[in-house]
């Protein structure tokens, strides 16, 4: 079928849009989460302390926190499709910085250099996701955020393979993901302008959302707030379990830097499965049912990880993994749902909210671990998924389903 075929059908889902956009999330999210993976090597290279490692996470995530709303807000009404492969010239250049960074200062510069990328990433892509999906919005963003949760479940490996044995410097490898990232972008983008070029020619083939309100400001606002908490102690959770447990694990259990690697290796790798379960899950049980087992089913694994053997810590992160990262497509989707027409911006809004919790969180942990230990850190942290609970306060499907858009 021919690209201009393609275009005329709003309902047609692209997977080769979807596949290119999920390849590059991979290679985003891998650039990002070797920076935590490699902190036991940063931490030895620049003599830092846990709260300056806090304020390594905080920098990177926060950044892409602060801009990724506004970057979202801007494109709802002026899309920009080339500000794709311009993103990720910036993580370029923050991957060449952090080889050779040689403080604690410039580390930070070129942490930034790699959130603002990430920040331009996340709402144009999802916006992307949002178009090529079809009438399968669930399933787009699923194969999107997949990719960014492959890439993450890889760094860990990666870092106990390559880069923790190699050093500061073999940082450097990661200029290929870039570069590769950047090429794909250019494709990416060229049919995102393609696609608003056609729908500005002929607006009777557009897509057009218009919203029929069935649910009040109130209770809108209500599970607008809902879903930040939730996504708060999901994403500080992961903080805690990204940043600290393998710290956790090496004074435990005496592993070394590589054991402790893979631990997280086999949380994320079944959060990515948990991922591509997700919008399956919620087809068939229901997506307000799917984001509290999302969180709520998480709790006990959690409790119970502090106090388990190393044997049992790898099947309750392979458990934790599976279960945590299986709702946050399904809550994008659904504050999609919330706001119709609003693509971009809640998108913007919910990935940077996800950095800059996580940011938060790693922070306020490191001065935790540095004063009270990182038990503690691994024992509170375990408590937040039971804000799960809340998620009893959003809409019901058949509620939520009165304030979607009608199609034309």
């Amino acid at each position: 079928m021919s690209q201009q075929a393609v275009l005329r059908q709003p309902s047609t889902t692209i997977f080769s849009v979807l596949f290119a956009i999920s390849f590059v999330h991979f290679l985003n999210d891998a650039i990002q989460s070797f920076i935590p993976a490699m902190f036991p090597i940063l931490r030895d290279s620049l003599s830092l302390s846990f709260a300056q490692i806090g304020w390594i996470g905080f920098t990177l995530n926060m950044t892409a926190s602060v801009i990724q709303p506004a970057i979202g807000l801007y494109t709802d009404s002026r899309p920009k499709p080339y500000l794709l492969p311009i993103g990720m010239l910036f993580s370029l250049t923050g991957v060449i910085g952090l080889a050779y960074a040689p403080s604690f200062t410039l580390l930070l510069v070129f942490v930034v250099l790699i959130g603002i990328g990430s920040a331009v990433l996340h709402p144009e892509s999802s916006r992307v996701a949002h178009l090529a999906g079809g009438n399968r919005k669930g399933l787009a963003q699923s194969i999107f955020q997949v990719g960014g949760n492959t890439g993450q479940a890889l760094a860990p490996v990666m870092a106990a393979l390559i880069f923790i044995p190699l050093g500061q410097k073999s940082i450097l490898w990661f200029t290929l993901a870039a570069g590769a990232a950047i090429i794909v972008q250019l494709y990416v983008s060229r049919w995102y302008g393609s696609h608003l070029q056609s729908t500005r020619q002929n607006k009777t083939t557009a897509s057009r959302e218009e919203r029929r309100v069935d649910l009040s400001k109130g209770t809108i606002a209500i599970a607008m707030t809902v879903l930040i908490t939730l996504l708060f102690s999901k994403f500080v959770y992961m903080a805690s379990m990204t940043g600290y447990y393998a710290f956790f694990l090496m004074d435990r259990f005496h592993m070394t830097v590589q054991n402790a690697q893979y631990y997280l290796f086999a949380l994320l790798i079944a959060g990515m499965l948990g991922t591509l379960l997700g919008g399956p899950m919620a087809d068939r049980f229901g997506r307000r049912n799917t984001i509290w087992f999302s969180i709520l089913g998480t709790a006990p694994f959690s409790i119970l990880l502090p106090f388990a053997s190393p044997i049992w810590s790898m099947v309750l992160c392979v458990c934790i993994g599976l279960i945590l990262l299986s709702g946050f497509s399904v809550i994008v989707v659904y504050a999609q749902e919330l706001l119709p027409g609003k693509v971009g911006t809640i998108a913007g809004l919910f990935f940077g909210l996800a950095f800059g919790l996580g940011g938060i969180g790693s922070a306020l942990l490191g001065y935790l671990a540095d004063s009270a230990g990182l038990d503690i850190v691994i024992q509170i942290s375990a408590f937040l998924p039971l804000l799960g609970l809340l998620a009893i306060m959003l809409p019901s499907d058949a509620k939520l389903a009165g304030a979607e858009p009608k199609h034309h």
